[in-house]
Parts: structure tokens; sequence; C-alpha cells
């Protein structure tokens, strides 16, 4: 299984998918791939938009995308997918439209078969057990929280340590301790901004400079480096 999970698509003052273009094109090769865009997250956008956005910056680095809206079947366009690409935006939106189409399992067995997956923000979200880490309003009900279930562990992408100066509502922390209250038995790591999880079969490895916030039932929270040991969380 190969996975690039990125927290974020774009850093402040950045262009879209700028700093994360590098280890995008490191992920899948030098020989060029068409890969499957699932641009689902998208509200604000069009899908049409937003797959141009996209397949402009994969031309850049040599590769390209083909959405999977314009598919006649989705699924079959699942599985004659060289990668899965899954855009960030509302997770709620996007898992609801994955259901709808019928491509949990598609996708889980296409990815578990060894194609390659790169998700950003809500696009990572998806590849844990649930969407319940998610930072993003319910716009829309999916059928369940269930999502791919490729990882063993809770993303909360875009972590953040402090809510903004004079408000006074629960911090990010505060959140995900309460999903462990209620969710014993799960591990959430919080992925700053700027950083990405790559995991080639049974290694893990966080590419970035800001750490990662580990929170699991009955322990403190700590933090993880690039230069630490992730293997526990495969």
């Amino acid at each position: 299984m190969r996975l690039l999970l990125i927290s974020n698509s774009t850093n402040a003052g950045e262009e879209y998918l700028d700093y994360p273009k590098l280890e995008i094109k490191k992920f899948l090769g030098e020989k060029k791939i068409t890969g499957l865009f699932i641009p689902y997250a998208g509200v604000s956008v069009s899908f049409d938009d937003y797959a141009t956005r996209v397949k402009d910056r994969f031309n850049e680095i040599g590769h390209d995308i083909i959405s999977i809206h314009e598919a006649a079947d989705p699924v079959e366009a699942v599985k004659n997918a060289e990668a899965i690409i899954v855009g960030g935006g509302n997770t709620w939106q996007l898992i609801k439209m994955i259901q709808d189409n019928d491509l949990i399992n598609a996708v889980r067995e296409k990815v578990l078969g060894g194609t390659p997956y790169i998700g950003w923000s809500a696009g990572s979200n998806v590849t844990c057990p649930t969407i319940k880490t998610t930072n993003d309003m319910p716009v829309v009900e999916p059928g369940s929280f269930n999502a791919f279930n490729l990882i063993k562990f809770q993303i909360n992408p875009h972590y953040q340590d402090k809510n903004p100066d004079g408000h006074a509502g629960e911090t990010r922390e505060d959140r995900i301790n309460e999903f462990i209250i209620a969710n014993k038995e799960m591990m959430v790591l919080g992925l700053r901004e700027g950083c990405m999880f790559r995991i080639e079969g049974d290694d893990i490895r966080l590419i970035g400079d800001r750490p990662v916030r580990v929170f699991s039932y009955g322990n403190e929270a700590r933090e993880l480096s690039n230069t630490d040991d992730f293997s526990e969380f495969l």
C-alpha cells in the first residue's frame, strides 16, 4: 500500500499545491502517470474548475489527471486508475458522494492492491476508519461516518494549537480529547499544515518541519517529529 497523506493543499501566501508538488512528483516517480482525481469535496468550486486547477499543477510536475466526475461509470474508472487522487474541501460532501457512487470498496481494494493514493485535507481524512476527526461543518448527511479504512488511526488535518485571539470557545485539542473519550480505542494524529505522511507498505514517515501531536485515551498528548519512529501507528 502506498499513500501520500497531505495536511493542506496550500500554505499561506503560496500558490495552490505549491509546497507539496515536489513530494507528489517523487511519490509518483519519473514515468508519467495519469491519475484519477476525485473532486467531490468541492462545494463552492465546480468540479470542472477544481479538476482544471489540479491538472495544471500535475502537468507542471510531469504527470496528468482525469476526473471521476466525467466518467460514465465511476467504479470502473477506479478499477482502471493508475493512481487515486482525492482533493480537499468539505469532508461530509466528499464521503457522501463516495458512498453514493459505491466507491468505498472499489477504492479500498484498488489501493490495498498497490495503486498509489494521494490525498490532501479531506482527501487524507477519508483514508481513516471514519471521518469523525474532520474539521468541517456537516453541510450534507452521508449514509455513515465510515471511510476507506486504509490506516488504523485518525488524522486531524490542519491541526493547530490555539484558537484566535478573543475567541473563548474550545481549542482543537479540546475537541480531539472529547473524541478519544468517546472513542477510547482510537488514536488521533494532529497533522499540522505544511506536513504529510508518506506510507510505503510497513514504513511510515513524516515529511515536514512541524511535529505531529498524538492523542490516545488515558495518555498525555505527545509530539513526534520527522526524526521519530511512527511504526507503532501501522
